[in-house]
């Protein structure tokens, strides 16, 4: 009768043919080799042997001692693999010192690269900075952030004349708030050259953008990591971007226009207006426009005196009925 085909299995499995044949080996001492013949996988694991004196009769071997075989032929070529390993290390060394970091296409720079701590991430706008030639299209969207020590922020204005020096343009956008911020007056008061700033209630993130090429952003909250980027695509939706705003924008430098107010109701003022209408907490238009809560509540309760509002629901009909938000814009 010819025994049925081996089922095939892993190398490191036991079939169950195979560990019924053993068994059957145990108790008699010993099968033949056209037995095992069903259970190739007792050969493979070492389980059954050869008798000295007759070939043919296969003798089962203890299964701790067929393990210990097995392992040591394991570990023998897990060595070979270290040592191997160790001499590709050896051979790749002289290369690894001397190849520089991994490129972009065409052997550039990495078209999308993260930088990590404020050290390294102000030393890669420095680097890109003194190469540019041409443009600094930059957002700064909240007061805290020009809360710099007097040494940050002369190394700042030096890196800004000496990029205006070269014959290149700066525009700044910054969110309202920071119109009368000390450090932007300075900024302004100090610069030499074609700048020029505007301001929206509301900005993105911080946007750096130079000679349209190269743009860094914020990959996280507090600022401590940064994203450079050179991807032409990505870079050119960002300019987009920052270009739409800007027309957007109301003048801060050279000179500012100021808007008049409407019905006494001031541009600050209708912008709340406009948030208060879409349902935003005062949390909310605080944070939109970059101002305290109690700064928005005072604007609230002004604007409410101002339309003769009663509560909360009354004000935002009558924000409605009062025409005011057709005149919403950039507020001073």
């Amino acid at each position: 009768m010819t025994p049925a085909p081996h089922p095939e299995h892993g190398m490191e499995e036991l079939c169950p043919a195979g560990s019924e044949l053993y068994a059957q080996a145990l108790r008699a001492g010993h099968v033949t080799d056209k037995q095992a013949g069903s259970a190739p996988c007792l050969l493979r694991f070492g389980l059954l042997q050869p008798n000295v004196d007759d070939p043919g009769r296969l003798e089962p071997v203890a299964a701790a001692v067929a393990l210990h075989e097995l392992l040591r032929g394991s570990a023998e070529r897990v060595a070979d693999e270290r040592r191997r390993e160790a001499r590709l290390t050896e051979t790749f060394a002289p290369l690894l010192r001397t190849q520089e970091p991994p490129a972009g296409p065409a052997g550039g720079p990495a078209t999308i690269r993260m930088h990590s701590g404020l050290e390294r991430i102000n030393q890669a706008i420095s680097q890109v900075m003194a190469d540019a030639r041409e443009e600094l299209l930059a957002i700064h969207s909240h007061p805290t952030h020009t809360r710099t020590s007097p040494s940050l922020f002369a190394l700042a204005l030096d890196r800004d004349q000496a990029l205006l020096d070269r014959g290149a343009r700066i525009r700044t956008l910054y969110q309202h708030t920071l119109r009368h911020a000390p450090t932007v007056q300075a900024r302004y008061e100090r610069l030499r050259g074609d700048v020029e700033a505007r301001t929206l209630n509301e900005v993105t993130e911080r946007l750096l953008v130079f000679d349209r090429a190269v743009a860094f952003l914020p990959a996280n909250k507090d600022r401590t990591l940064a994203l450079e980027i050179r991807l032409p695509a990505l870079v050119d939706y960002l300019v987009t971007v920052f270009d739409r705003l800007w027309h957007l924008a109301t003048p801060l430098h050279p000179r500012a226009v100021r808007q008049p107010s409407l019905d006494g109701v001031t541009p600050r003022q209708r912008a709340i207006a406009a948030l208060l209408v879409e349902g935003h907490t005062d949390t909310a238009i605080a944070d939109r426009l970059g101002m305290n809560v109690r700064t928005a509540r005072l604007h609230i309760a002004k604007l409410a005196a101002t339309l003769g509002s009663e509560s909360r629901a009354q004000l935002g009909y009558l924000i409605g009925e009062s025409g005011i938000l057709k005149h919403t814009g950039s507020a001073h």
